[in-house]
């Protein structure tokens, strides 16, 4: 069975209170779907439900990461493209389920890269997305202290893995954080 992403966002609030969590989880989401609308017959529902579901287990078992996720994701029924999609983003870290379809490259790619364009965000002056640039990114990839623990090395993976350029996956993930950019507390804020 494929959750729908109403049957995502319960599973995914069952198991994670945090506020950051589901943020982060929203995020990776919404990238997930803008690069499903760059790769012809992709469905950005299932890419949208394995980026939303991808943390499932990280906030209650976070010793058990990416394990404990297929369990869970399989006791409730969900199709093997789901708990493999889901548990693939954390290979080589925790499990040695290898990303091979373009969503599982994906998730892999854009994961730590969402944290880091994140992080990149709250740091300018408008606390959002809306107004970044690639290049601003590209510089915080480069500072190993800002953001230390996201880890480089898997983007770089990822997108090797991808056959993309480093640009343009740091400019994809921008403008996939761009269509959600409200919903992620990164959108402009009010002037005062």
């Amino acid at each position: 069975m494929i959750p729908t992403r109403e049957q995502a966002w319960d599973w995914l609030c069952e198991y994670n209170e945090s506020d950051s969590l589901r943020k982060h989880a929203l995020t990776v989401e919404g990238v997930m779907r803008h690069f499903a609308g760059l790769y012809p017959g992709e469905d950005p529902e299932l890419w949208g439900v394995v980026g939303l579901l991808h943390d499932l287990d990280y906030e209650k078992y976070p010793d058990q990461h990416c394990t404990k996720t297929q369990e869970i994701l399989r006791e409730k029924g969900a199709d093997e493209v789901i708990v493999r999609g889901t548990a693939s983003h954390g290979y080589g870290l925790c499990c040695d389920i290898e990303p091979v379809s373009t969503m599982e490259k994906v998730l892999f790619t854009i994961d730590e890269l969402s944290g880091l364009v994140t992080a990149a965000a709250l740091m300018r002056p408008s606390h959002s997305v809306l107004d970044m640039e690639p290049k601003s990114v590209k510089k915080k990839f480069k500072d190993k202290r800002f953001a230390a623990g996201v880890n480089r090395e898997v983007i770089l993976q990822g997108a090797e893995r991808l056959g993309m350029e480093m640009d343009t996956v740091i400019a994809e993930t921008i403008e996939g954080m761009k269509k959600i950019a409200d919903s992620i507390g990164l959108g402009m804020a009010a002037e005062g």
